[in-house]
Parts: structure tokens; sequence; C-alpha cells
């Protein structure tokens, strides 16, 4: 009897293929060493019984650099490096991540890709694409990328009945992206290394690194601190007089605003406390109204966790990793604000109605109803639900 067919299936991070793995197989697999792990079981894809390997990379398998001709700072003109051609080389050769992914795909007529629904994740497809010596078009190899945005089991299974195509479109992009960043980055990092030498003593020995989003923002931070340096603060005074009648209390807003002379300031404090007499000059009204709290997307995580807990970005996204390829929330890096279209509301929400704390806020007709208003998209999931339940 012919052993059944192999199918590859390659995540971006060695937790994420054994969410995968467990999902799939129920938690029926082997798992064997390798550069990545390899976790395999037997299960059916498409119909047919197959036997499934799942494996990982590491982030970008390539990195792009210079060829060796243009690495002498001293005979190498910085613009001659935006006419340079550039070279893709293993980011990690240490890893051996080229040679792990070319030995797994040996026998295995189906390539599955778990990447990060963004354009880097697309970029990555194509780069194991490379590695696996699948190019989508062979007679009996197909290529195949799974969208998901959590590594809930419900999730994977979705995702694995509903796969697609990959974007090469998009990993062109990043392509493009990529030598725009080192072309400017080493162009410039070169040239103003070597413009302030022998300008400022203590930068003589530096490399003075240039980067597209790093200068800029570096620019923004020196403006903000050249203008809270010079900013020389100056005493002021202000009336707040108040109404009070039938035990309402209504504060009055001066006209003057601000005075920056104490005496004349308390000159005209004794002038109302002893005249008693004001003169309204305007009446204004207005409705205030809180808003629903905006949904998530990585700007807002980054915002909230800065304000509310006083973390730094980078510990955010650590942590924001972390629960995500423990499946406790969504994928943390998005631009959007919007569930999307699948997203079980009903089920997820319906899971709060018996919480003894906050399971009174929950309306199963109101959500029906309003679907359309709820705009969040880092959300947490159903595991983390329970274990919010429990606690």
């Amino acid at each position: 009897m012919a052993p059944p067919p192999k199918v590859l299936m390659v995540a971006e991070k060695p937790s994420i293929a054994l969410s995968i793995a467990s999902a799939l197989s129920g938690g029926r697999m082997s798992t064997r060493r390798g550069s990545t792990d390899v976790h395999e079981f037997d299960g059916t894809f498409q119909g047919s019984h197959v036997q499934y390997k799942v494996t990982s990379v590491i982030g970008h398998v390539f990195s792009v650099d210079f060829p060796p001709k243009y690495q002498d700072w001293a005979v190498t003109d910085p613009l001659d490096l935006f006419r340079a051609p550039i070279l893709k080389s293993e980011s990690n050769p240490r890893a051996h991540i080229r040679r792990h992914l070319s030995q797994e795909a040996r026998g295995c007529g189906h390539l599955v890709l778990w990447l990060d629904c963004d354009r880097e994740g697309e970029n990555i497809c194509f780069e194991v694409m490379e590695c696996t010596g699948f190019h989508g078009k062979e007679a009996g190899r197909k290529v195949h990328c799974a969208r998901f945005s959590s590594v809930t089991e419900k999730d994977i299974l979705k995702a694995l009945d509903n796969l697609v195509e990959p974007n090469r479109d998009e990993s062109l992009a990043v392509d493009a992206r990529q030598e725009i960043d080192l072309k400017v980055g080493v162009a410039f990092t070169r040239f103003q290394t070597g413009y302030f030498q022998g300008k400022y003593g203590n930068l003589d020995s530096r490399v003075i690194s240039y980067g597209p989003c790093q200068t800029p923002t570096l620019g923004f931070c020196v403006q903000r601190y050249l203008q809270i340096t010079a900013f020389k603060p100056e005493k002021f005074w202000v009336l707040h007089p108040y109404l009070s009648k039938g035990g309402c209390e209504l504060q009055l807003d001066w006209d003057r605003n601000k005075l920056f002379d104490y005496d004349v300031a308390v000159m005209f404090q004794k002038l109302v406390m002893e005249d008693g007499t004001l003169e309204v000059t305007h009446i204004s009204s207005k409705e205030e109204s809180k808003s629903r709290p905006q949904g998530l997307n990585t700007v807002n995580m980054l915002k909230v966790a800065s304000s509310a807990h006083g973390y730094g970005p980078q510990m955010t996204m650590q942590l924001a990793e972390r629960l995500y390829t423990q499946g406790f929330i969504s994928y943390p890096h998005t631009e959007s604000t919007a569930y999307p279209a699948s997203f079980d509301f009903k089920s997820t929400l319906g899971a709060q109605l018996h919480n003894p704390t906050w399971g009174g806020y929950e309306d199963m007709a109101f959500i029906n109803r309003n679907r359309e208003l709820m705009q969040v998209i880092i959300l947490p999931l159903l595991q983390c639900v329970q274990q919010l339940r429990i606690c």
C-alpha cells in the first residue's frame, strides 16, 4: 500500500507551528528536533488522507545587502550605492533555516503557509517557497496560504477550509521597501558619518546611522526638546467667580482670562467681592456625551499601554506577541479598527452573560441589532474569556 501524500505546513514562529499542529492533530502528534521543531501526524486535507509535517521559520529567511565591492567606505561614493545591485543572503546562517525547509519539503505535494497576514508575512511566504522549491505552478505541487487572525482551534480549522494563493504583489512591495531602506540608510549613514568627522570630538569614532523612520522621528524629538528647554514659565492669576442658587453652583469664565500682575488681580478680586455685581456678557450651552471606547489597533494599543500602565512600545509589543502566540488575543499588528466579517459576536459575548461582575452589561438582542457599531480588532479570545470568568 502506497504511503499517504505529504503536506508541509510552515508557520512564522515555532510557537505558532505548535499551536497549529496541536489544533489539527487534537494533540496526537510526534515531534522531532530540527533547525526548528517538526510536528508530524496523520489527518485529512481537501478530502484526502495525508501525512502532515508542521514546522516554522523564525521571521524573515533572507536579508538584503550590497556585494563585497561596495562594502569599503573609503573607495565607494555614497551616491553609487543608489545604482548598485543588491544581494539576498540568509538572515541567520547559523540557524540553517534554508536547508531545513529544503529537506522537509522533499516528497511533499502541498505547501501550506501560515505566515502573518500582512505584507511582511506575504514576503516570507515567497521566501519559504524559494527554499522549498515550490513555485505554485508545478503539476502535483501546490502552494496554499492560510488567512487567520488568531491561533484558536476554531480559527485554525476555518483557515484550513478557506485556503488562498499567496499575494505576489504584496511581496514585491516588501522587496521594494527593503531595497529602498538599504540604499537610503547605508548611503546617508556613510555620508553623514564622514561629514561630521573632525567637527565634534565625541563623534569621531562613531557611526552616525540614518534611517528613513528613525531620523525624522529624531527630528521631531529634538524639535520638541528645544521647545521645552526654551520655554520660560511665567506666573499668572485668574479670577474664578461662582454663582450659587437653589443648591446649584455655576462657575463663570472671566473675559480677561489671565493677569500677569498679582496686585492688579487682587484689586479685581476685591472689586468683585465688595460690589457683588457682575455683568453677564454671553451665555452658551452645549450637550456632552461619552462615546463608546474605540477599538484597538496597534497604535491605539500602544497609547493605552503607555498612558494606563507606563509601558514602552517595545515591552507592549513583546507582551502582545506573547498573548497572541498563546491564543489569548488576536493578531496585534493591525491598522484596522473593524471586526472581520466572519467574527462570531454572539458566541464570544454570550460567554460573558453569566459573569457575576460584568455579565449584566451584555444584551444579546442589542448586540445583534448593533453589530455594525462594534469597532475593535485586537480583541480577547475565548480562552481568555474562560480564564477571566474563573478569576
